[in-house]
């Protein structure tokens, strides 16, 4: 019997998730809800669906091996629908609170195409107008824009260290060197090295109980990994650096869901040795700068493995791992253009589109979810030390890769407009946000902890969250 879009997704999913698998996922996926609730010309709803599946698949395994029983997975379309935009959705005191785009992020018409700048942070909005030797101006910088061919933006751009991408079709993409070096990439790389015994961990309720992730990720897609993995009962810690905050010190936000947040400096000799003191002490290090970013902090693959053997580390980026193009700054948006999205999703079929949700952030972000799950699982059954690696343009090429349709989806019920929604406290007053999607047997997932407001929490791992799985010696450095 021939499987549907939507179980061929899931099982490619999980294929890509489970390391040590035929490719078989252990159970079916209830779905339920009524398909269409994110109109597009590409398989938008089915990838995000199948991303979220994959996560609670790994989650039941894991929950599994710590002893539990064969738990049924659960999950609602419409959920899904909610979870991939959650951003928009969320409020504090009443007020929405998401972030938005920048006046300079966007697409602008070039001399032979367009363009698609970044400059929501105040950095790369100075780099975009310095490559184009213009002011702030929104009409300046259009003027220079319209004057220059589109890939010498992209070439300019990023040689000032700004985020600029020229828009392709999906054929000019795939012929391009970076998309080609994209095509050969799995979905979720897996490497295991190292000999370091498993990690043996008591039964619990929560797939994750006790586990410590230390959270080195900004913006979305990592994020969503870390607090989906704080709603199945991780010890979530985010560390940001003070000098590139992501967002105003003490603000809530949508990506703090289910973690403490803390800053910590680690150009300090000091505070290098504080994070490595935690990764010490840590199950799991998620890690969402560009490459090469942090290697000068001993956080590269080989080093990081080598000093925290048994560790499970997980690297997202946005360009790829291999290719000219993968040092490269990039965030869902701008992956979007030269991609074939922007131009998939056209309305007008000359200015480009985009996506109904950030699909490639959340998408990666519940795939690194399951890649943890999976490591975590394979780590406490045959020992060692595993490293994943995901992308958003990889992710792209999955979902490009499923072909381009006449947009379809009638758009989300307002009967729907609250049903997925909880309300939270925090330290800003009471918090709006979605809950995190799907259940495991009658237990529907939930946000642990009070909201964390950005910063406040100290960088070490709370003592009221009582003894991780696992403690490692201390590294030959810290000794």
């Amino acid at each position: 019997m021939s499987l549907s879009l939507q179980e061929q997704l899931i099982a490619e999913a999980w294929a890509a998730a489970a390391s040590d698998d035929s490719g078989a996922h252990p159970q079916p996926v209830q779905l339920t809800g009524t398909p269409g609730r994110l109109p597009s010309r590409f398989a938008v709803e089915e990838v995000a669906v199948a991303t979220v599946a994959a996560a609670l698949l790994a989650a039941a395994a894991l929950s599994e091996q710590r002893g539990g029983r064969a738990t049924p997975v659960s999950l609602d379309r419409g959920h899904v629908a909610y979870a991939v935009r959650s951003e928009r959705y969320f409020g504090v005191s009443g007020r929405a609170a998401g972030a938005g785009f920048a006046s300079l992020s966007r697409f602008w018409p070039a001399a032979d195409g367009w363009v698609r700048t970044h400059a929501n942070y105040p950095w790369h909005r100075a780099a975009l107008v310095t490559a184009l030797e213009t002011s702030d101006d929104g009409d300046a910088v259009a003027a220079a824009l319209a004057a220059l061919p589109a890939e010498e933006v992209e070439r300019r751009v990023y040689e000032a260290g700004g985020i600029a991408t020229a828009v392709r079709t999906l054929d000019t993409w795939r012929a391009h060197p970076q998309g080609r070096a994209v095509a050969v990439e799995p979905l979720i790389s897996h490497r295991t090295t190292g000999s370091s015994p498993p990690r043996k961990r008591a039964p619990a309720e929560r797939p994750m109980a006790g586990v410590r992730v230390l959270d080195l990720t900004r913006v979305i897609a990592g994020p969503v990994c870390t607090r989906f993995l704080g709603a199945l009962g991780a010890e979530v810690l985010r560390i940001d650096p003070p000098s590139h905050a992501d967002m105003r010190a003490g603000a809530v936000a949508d990506t703090l869901l289910g973690k403490k947040s803390a800053f910590l400096d680690l150009n300090a000799r000091e505070a290098a040795a504080t994070l490595h003191d935690l990764l010490a002490r840590a199950d799991v290090v998620v890690c969402g700068y560009r490459p090469g970013a942090l290697d000068g902090f001993g956080l590269g693959d080989e080093s990081l493995t080598e000093r925290h053997p048994g560790i499970v580390a997980v690297y997202l980026d946005a360009w790829g791992h291999t290719g000219p193009w993968a040092g490269r700054r990039g965030f869902d948006s701008v992956v979007q253009a030269p991609t074939g999205i922007a131009v998939g999703e056209s309305v007008s079929g000359d200015e480009p589109g985009s996506l109904p949700c950030q699909v490639l952030d959340h998408g990666t972000g519940y795939l690194a979810a399951a890649a943890v799950l999976d490591g975590l699982r394979r780590q406490g059954a045959e020992g060692g030390t595993h490293v994943r690696r995901l992308s958003l343009a990889r992710t792209a090429w999955w979902l490009t890769s499923q072909g381009v349709e006449a947009a379809s989806g009638a758009g989300v019920p307002a009967s729907d407009e609250r049903m997925w929604l909880v309300e939270l406290d925090s330290a800003r007053g009471r918090v709006t946000a979605v809950a995190p999607p799907g259940a495991l047997g009658d237990r529907p997932l939930q946000w642990p902890l009070p909201v964390s407001c950005y910063g406040d929490d100290p960088p070490s791992w709370p003592a009221g969250w009582g003894e991780p799985s696992h403690i490692a010696a201390p590294s030959a450095s810290l000794r």
